[in-house]
């Protein structure tokens, strides 16, 4: 049976650049409630009935998950550091592109349709 080695304090300049990254992800969230309420109260009716509501949930909804899972991501990220080990993946960057590209894409649509 081996030992795991025990946690080793990372360099500051690491640990200070994943809190960075946590605050991004922070901020984007809050862009992102920011544009749901936004829409929802300063955008006028589309031709589709309720899709000022829908493209208002959709923006809030996507900045409530990634508030949700930026500290989990942080905290995977200092472990990882710590223990000397390979940063993990996190599936939030495709989710993030994806999010924005359909928020675009539904915009885009209703924008033109009237």
């Amino acid at each position: 049976m081996t030992a795991e080695p025990p946690d080793q304090e990372p360099d500051y300049r690491f640990t200070l650049a994943n809190e960075r990254t946590f605050l991004a992800w922070i901020r984007t969230a809050l862009g992102l409630l920011a544009a749901g309420v936004a829409v929802r109260q300063f955008v006028p009716p589309f031709a589709v009935a309720g899709a000022t509501t829908v493209l208002a949930l959709a923006c809030i909804l996507l900045a409530a998950l990634i508030a949700a899972t930026s500290f989990p991501r942080w905290r995977r990220a200092q472990q990882a550091m710590r223990a000397g080990a390979a940063l993990p993946l996190s599936p939030m960057v495709g989710v993030l592109a994806a999010g924005v590209l359909l928020l675009a894409l539904i915009g885009a649509v209703l924008v033109v349709a009237g």
